[in-house]
């Protein structure tokens, strides 16, 4: 019984700090489907006033690509200790940022809200105009919908 319970846990992961890629993977899903209760990416290094975007997708290990958001506004004004928060209404919703002058404090996603659930497989970014200078980690918040499912 104890498994089951830690299994149905709700859970969290983070990446370390890097580079923006396009379709760069930065969760892996194994085991079973998960329920994603919230996405947050947060700048470590300043996005050098350079106007790109970023955008969540998922791809299943059986089936197609899909995209969970919109893309972002500019990451323009994003300097390090901004967050992107992805707060899962709609799959066409767009990540919220909070610069650093504002603490990068999110609001976080209401009770109410939608949350996503994905197969086992990954998720990646989207973005529009590679940056080689600032920094960003990802934070998944999520919920296990099978007793064997990790995220890495």
């Amino acid at each position: 019984m104890i498994p089951f319970i830690y299994g149905a846990q709700d859970k969290s992961v983070a990446t370390v700090a890097g580079i923006l890629v396009n379709n760069g993977t930065i969760f892996t899903i194994t085991g079973g489907p998960i329920q994603i209760l919230e996405l947050m990416s947060v700048c470590t290094v300043t996005n050098a006033g350079t106007a790109s975007t970023i955008q969540y997708s998922t791809t299943p290990a059986v089936g197609t690509a899909k995209t969970i958001s919109a893309s972002s506004g500019t990451l323009t004004t994003a300097d390090a200790g901004a967050t992107l928060l992805l707060v899962p209404t709609t799959l066409n919703t767009a990540p919220t940022l909070v610069v650093s002058s504002a603490g990068g404090v999110q609001l976080g996603t209401p009770l109410s809200a939608n949350h996503f659930i994905v197969l086992n497989g990954i998720i990646t970014t989207v973005c529009g105009t590679i940056l080689s200078t600032a920094r960003w980690y990802h934070v998944l918040r999520y919920r296990p919908l099978h007793p064997d499912c990790q995220v890495v």
